[in-house]
Order: C-alpha cells, then sequence, then structure tokens
C-alpha cells in the first residue's frame, strides 16, 4: 500500500485513477477496521482530511451546504445549522466518533443504520461532488450502496430549509447506531418522513406517515410500516423495528421545531 496526502481536491481524485483499488481516507471509521479486519487491502490509501476546500458551511438558493469533509460535531455546534441537524450529528456516535467522522464519509458509506442518509433523505438535500450533482432520491441505491462511481469524491451537500423538522432515534446501547431513526420535516410542498436503521435495504422514504401528517392524522395513530420489509438481526427482530419506528415518529413529531 502506498499513502498519499493531495493538496487539493482534483490531485485526490487524479490519484484514483491508478492502482488496482485506490481508496479515500477521511475520518476512517468505516475504512480503518475494515482493513484491520482484512476486508479491504487498498493499493493506494489517499488521505483527503487535510483539504480545507471540502468543509464548511453556507447558506445559497434556499440550502444549507455542508462541505463533506465537515466532522458531526462541527454540524452538532454549527451556528447556521438548524435545530434538527444539530440535534441529529449530536447522536452520531460518542464525542470521539463526532469529532473525527465526517458527513461525506458517512453518506458514501451509506450503513443502513447511520444517521445522515435519513437527514438526506428528508431534506430532500443534494450531493454534489467532482462528477454530477446527485438529488437525494436516487443517491441511495440499497444497503451500502450509492450513486457513486468509482474515485468519484463527494465534495458538499446541500440541504433544503425546512419549516419545521425533528429527528428521533432509538439506539444501540453500544454501537449508538440507530435501531430506527424517524426524520420528520416539513417543507413548502408537504412533509417528508425518512427512516433510518429499521429498512431491510437500508433508509427510506415513509410514505404513509407523510401521508398521514399532511391529513393532519395525530402521529400515534399511524400504523407501523411492513414488518416483511424491515431489518432482522441478533439486536432487533423485524416487527420489533417496525413498532420501533411508530415510537421515534411520534417522539419526533413532539419534537419539532
Amino acid at each position: 500500500m502506498t499513502y498519499y496526502r493531495p493538496r487539493t481536491a482534483a490531485e485526490a481524485v487524479e490519484l484514483t485513477t491508478s492502482g488496482a483499488d485506490p481508496a479515500y481516507l477521511a475520518g476512517g471509521h468505516t475504512l480503518i477496521p475494515a482493513m484491520k479486519a482484512r476486508l479491504r487491502d487498498p493499493d493506494r490509501l489517499i488521505d483527503v482530511s487535510g483539504l480545507d476546500e471540502l468543509r464548511g458551511m453556507q447558506h445559497a438558493d434556499g440550502r444549507l451546504w455542508i462541505g463533506a469533509l465537515t466532522r458531526h460535531a462541527d454540524v452538532a455546534r454549527g451556528a447556521d445549522v438548524f435545530p434538527a441537524l444539530q440535534t441529529m450529528a449530536s447522536m452520531i456516535g460518542d464525542p470521539q466518533v463526532r469529532n473525527r467522522g465526517t458527513l461525506g464519509g458517512s453518506l458514501a458509506n451509506n450503513d443502513p443504520a447511520a444517521d445522515y442518509p435519513a437527514a438526506v433523505l428528508a431534506l430532500d438535500a443534494l450531493v454534489e461532488t467532482d462528477r454530477a450533482v446527485h438529488g437525494a432520491a436516487d443517491f441511495f441505491q440499497g444497503m451500502f450502496f450509492t450513486a457513486l462511481e468509482d474515485g468519484e469524491l463527494i465534495r458538499r451537500v446541500g440541504f433544503r430549509i425546512p419549516r419545521r423538522a425533528a429527528y428521533a432515534k432509538f439506539r444501540h446501547p453500544a454501537s449508538r447506531y440507530a435501531l430506527a431513526g424517524v426524520f420528520v420535516a416539513e417543507l413548502e410542498e408537504g412533509w417528508r418522513v425518512a427512516v433510518t436503521g429499521a429498512g431491510g435495504e437500508g433508509v427510506f422514504r415513509w410514505s404513509e406517515a407523510e401521508a398521514a401528517l399532511g391529513a393532519g392524522q395525530n402521529a400515534r395513530d399511524v400504523p407501523p410500516p411492513d414488518a416483511a420489509a424491515m431489518s432482522s438481526d441478533i439486536h432487533a427482530g423485524a416487527d420489533y423495528r417496525a413498532h420501533l419506528c411508530t415510537v421515534m415518529l411520534k417522539q419526533a413529531v413532539g419534537d419539532l421545531s
């Protein structure tokens, strides 16, 4: 393995054009454990953690744009960040994870229990890379799969500014990953509800909850999603995860601001 520390994003992308299995390194919370377990063996390790051009936040065109290398802790305490996104970022992992983990790394990995995918889907975000701008609906393509092509680098993410929004999740007590996390957002055209941690194919929009909220129905009366579409593992069964979705929906609606 050869370690590289490029000075620009363009240089980082160029480095992926050679080698059998190049890999970007940012926070390292997924790649480093995979390498230690011999699940990944990149021949080029491209450390992008020092690229300041991929950090920062700004408001433009009705969106909050956040750089891909912005760390979770910075989002959690960002003065320009609306409360629901701050709350969500503050619930990721523990202080060590939040001080190293990045927005772009979380989205590129698309772990089915990660928090950011729910925010991206509920807030109809745009994922801007060195090659394209991906809409939220097309970006996530099943657990651990995204629309990113080999070597494609996320530059920033543009979240729409909601009228009201909130996020609630039931955390695994050890990993702090979501067994079920629900992000609720009221946009100009109506409600969007996204669920992470529970779906058998990863993050998904909960259309029944969106319709119920749009019709003025009480959140506690929304039936659970189909258990057949839920994930089931040693941590929680499908029926339990479906039930947790209803509990987290009620909590998120109660926390709307």
